[in-house]
């Protein structure tokens, strides 16, 4: 007998168990080999999607950021995608992107937070998702003093140079014009 005929040997007691396969035709031979060529083929396109996967992900988690705030933070609100329903006060191209600050009262979940809004915007409703909301960190360097400008009787005030950075003379076709970066 050959091996291929041959599918296991039992010993029952003294005596020797085998079972035959029939013989193949050729054409069933060759399916056989065609699906197992097409389920290597599914493997290698399922490991190649997986690796793709895996480094897709990889470079998305290298961005991703975790945003939360606390409660008494202050916050901007985005407005821009409300433009045409609420105006804020302006219109056109001078319209506010983020308007606020506004105190956070309450993490109602994992990405929304509730805010205290003026009286102006108790039309809208105050809970918003963590993508409307940017953080406001308030710099001492851009805070001006109220001292520091004196405003004349028809509410105007000039402006004093504390230095010159730099001056070059822009030439014309006509005439020269002298230009002066200051402080």
């Amino acid at each position: 007998m050959s091996d291929a005929s041959i599918i296991g040997e039992d010993t029952l007691g003294d005596r020797w168990f085998s079972m035959k396969l029939p013989e193949l035709s050729e054409g069933k031979k060759v399916v056989l080999y065609l699906i197992k060529e097409i389920k290597k083929k599914v493997q290698l396109i399922q490991n190649l999607l997986r690796e793709a996967s895996d480094r897709k992900m990889s470079y998305i988690y290298l961005k991703r950021e975790d945003i939360e705030f606390a409660v008494g933070d202050n916050m901007f609100l985005k407005v821009s995608p409300w433009k045409r329903v609420l105006r804020f006060g302006h219109k056109g191209k001078l319209t506010p992107r983020f308007i606020g600050p506004h105190e956070v009262l309450d993490r109602v979940r994992p990405v929304a937070y509730k805010l205290a809004l003026p009286p102006e915007l108790e039309c809208i409703q105050n809970v918003f998702h963590i993508s409307m909301l940017k953080n406001y960190d308030l710099d001492q360097s851009n805070v001006i003093p109220l001292e520091k400008i004196e405003v004349s009787s028809y509410m105007t005030y000039s402006k004093e140079p504390v230095r010159i950075l730099s001056s070059e003379v822009k030439e014309l076709r006509t005439k020269w014009i002298h230009l002066i970066k200051v402080l």
